[in-house]
């Protein structure tokens, strides 16, 4: 009986034996089957993804450095003036534009004026004394009638007064060279006028634009920094135009005037020399 059980043990044993490693046979293939089946699985993805790469067009990649944009036309200096005027309102602008094309008017007309008044004070006293030393003082004064400039103008009045002595000579050149000076000097008075006028034009457009803007302020109820400044710079374009136009009417002035100077210095040496010539042909004379 007892070989009976122990043969009967063993053959349990060796059953569940049996059954418990074809389970764990089981459990290992089915593993290496999952296992296989992901890596069979992730192996299709990726050879359909390299497939797909290679049918799809590739995209174009962006440019590196993006094309600049088309600037926009620079206002040239025209244009820029031409807008700043029409900002600063036609009334005080116009009149600070009527005094620069006024006083310019004067200014030119006053330069070619000064440039033919210029004479070569040395050649018309050889001349002069030429004249005077061969052929008389009738043909000094057809030399100086036939030269420009206030120079001659005083040589012709001294010369008229030859046969009356020196002493009338010189009294009527110092007269007429005063006379000559006070044409040379025309129209400085009006260059003067529109250097003051110009800026003064502006400043009141500024004072008036000023104003108004202060007057819009406090009407405003909700102020606005940009109203407020927008107002402020037309009222002041005014006094930026009267300034330049004095700028410029300055600069003729200053030139007239020492053209002036010039002649004038001209004019009293010339006429101290003509004197010098008139006592040289007296004692010729005597």
């Amino acid at each position: 009986m007892k070989r009976y059980l122990r043969a009967l043990t063993l053959v349990s044993l060796f059953g569940i034996s049996s059954v418990a490693g074809t389970a764990v046979a089981d459990t290992t293939q089915q593993a290496d089957t999952t296992v296989m089946a992901d890596t069979t699985a992730k192996v299709a993805d990726s050879l359909a993804t390299d497939s797909m790469a290679a049918v799809t067009p590739a995209k174009p990649e962006p440019k590196k450095t993006e094309e600049k944009k088309a600037e926009a036309p620079k206002e040239t200096l025209h244009q820029v003036i031409k807008k700043k005027f029409v900002e600063g309102g036609p009334l005080f602008m116009g009149i600070v534009l009527a005094c620069l094309i006024l006083g310019l008017a004067v200014a030119i007309e006053r330069v070619i004026a000064l440039n033919l008044a210029s004479v070569n004070v040395k050649r018309l006293l050889d001349q002069v004394r030429g004249a005077l030393a061969n052929e008389g003082v009738d043909a000094a004064k057809d030399v100086c009638a036939r030269t420009q400039g206030p120079v001659a103008a005083i040589y012709a009045q001294g010369l008229q007064r030859y046969n009356q002595g020196l002493a009338e000579v010189e009294k009527a050149i110092i007269s007429y060279g005063s006379v000559e000076a006070g044409k040379l000097e025309r129209g400085m008075t009006w260059i003067a006028l529109f250097i003051s006028l110009a800026p003064m034009f502006g400043f009141m457009g500024t004072v008036i634009g000023m104003i108004d803007a202060f007057d819009k302020i406090e009407a405003a109820e909700d102020m606005k920094i940009a109203d407020v400044a927008g107002g402020i710079k037309v009222a002041l374009l005014t006094t930026v135009g009267g300034l330049i136009v004095a700028v410029i009417l300055q600069i003729f002035y200053n030139y007239c005037s020492s053209k002036i100077d010039k002649l004038v210095n001209e004019m009293e040496e010339a006429a101290v020399a003509l004197v010098d010539v008139l006592i040289e042909d007296k004692n010729k004379l005597s």
